[in-house]
């Protein structure tokens, strides 16, 4: 009786023991996110940005159960944006979703209080998303690239085109599109794809060079017409639009592409779980049926792989800069 008492003494205060060291082991892990988070979107809303931030903003919370809060500040091509996440505490509750704009800046803003490389730690790719050549259809009458070309050309100046803000890729595509076909075309800045994009829809503007996440559903609507697709081959969300190299420029290659980062100093257990976070929502059946619409690809780019990315980025348009002569406005 008594060695059976014994026994089942030592059992219950085993379990306990290893009850007590799994509970540590939880602790020390720093369970992430026990409260919401907030991720600075920097630009306005109703922009490239926003059309993936939202939807992800959603399945994150369908997932955590905690509330991914979106703030957008908008500005200076993005930069205003990454500055203030660059000096938010680096505790994973401030999150920024950046994009390719930000890759271009150290070459075209002759001074940035934030470095992309060295204050913050790069999570994973969100999308790839091609860039689009869209046009007001009761603005601009030619139904093709090629007389669009020939329109432009014949009247320099007179066509203008929207961008997001100098030093986006918007500003960047349009000058590389000018250097390419031998146009000139005047560039009109905003605030943001959202407000450029409304005025391109109002009548305000003629074109804009933008991704296909943020005007894939006023081209579907008829509000705006699709010229050019960027790359090597169409998009198969719109078939029907011819790509780059097929009205004879190959080399106009433009993809935008939107990423997350956290502040340096962001404990390195609280960015993989992040990034497990972020690659499980973006494995979710809604976000994939989302950015397939879109025409945007879901990149598997995460970390060291992220990092090397936008090095070789900004290298690449640092180089497009340069050649094409932009500069702020």
């Amino acid at each position: 009786m008594t060695s059976g008492f014994q026994r089942r003494d030592v059992l219950r205060l085993a379990a306990a023991a290893s009850a007590a060291m799994a509970a540590a082991g939880v602790r020390a892990q720093s369970p992430w996110p026990t409260r919401p988070v907030t991720m600075i979107v920097p630009f306005p809303a109703g922009g490239g940005t926003d059309a993936f931030a939202r939807p992800l903003s959603a399945q994150f919370t369908k997932l955590t159960g905690q509330t991914l809060v979106i703030d957008n500040r908008g500005g200076a091509g993005g930069t205003v944006g990454a500055s203030i996440a660059a000096k938010a505490a680096p505790d994973g509750y401030t999150l920024f979703m950046g994009a390719v704009h930000h890759a271009i800046a150290p070459s075209i803003y002759p001074k940035l209080d934030y470095d992309l490389e060295k204050d913050f730690v790069p999570l994973l790719l969100l999308a790839n998303v091609p860039q689009v050549v869209v046009v007001n259809p009761k603005r601009v009458t030619e139904t093709t690239l090629k007389a669009f070309v020939a329109n432009a050309k014949q009247n320099p100046g007179k066509l203008n085109y929207a961008s997001a803000g100098a030093g986006t890729s918007h500003h960047l595509a349009g000058e590389l599109f000018k250097l390419q076909t031998g146009t000139f075309i005047t560039h009109i800045p905003y605030r943001g794809a959202g407000p450029a994009l409304q005025d391109l829809i109002a009548g305000n503007v003629d074109v804009m060079f933008d991704g296909l996440g943020s005007s894939a559903q006023h081209i579907k609507a008829g509000r705006i017409k699709a010229l050019m697709v960027a790359g090597s081959k169409r998009n198969p969300a719109f078939p029907d639009v011819p790509c780059a190299a097929e009205v004879g420029l190959p080399d106009y290659t433009v993809t935008t592409w939107y990423g997350l980062w956290a502040p340096k100093g962001t404990p390195a257990e609280v960015q993989a779980r992040i990034v497990d976070d972020m690659k499980k929502a973006l494995a979710s059946d809604e976000l994939k049926t989302i950015w397939a619409s879109n025409g945007s690809e879901i990149p598997n780019v995460t970390n060291a792989a992220y990092a090397a990315f936008v090095n070789a980025e900004i290298k690449r348009w640092a180089a497009v800069v340069k050649a094409s002569g932009a500069k702020l406005e």
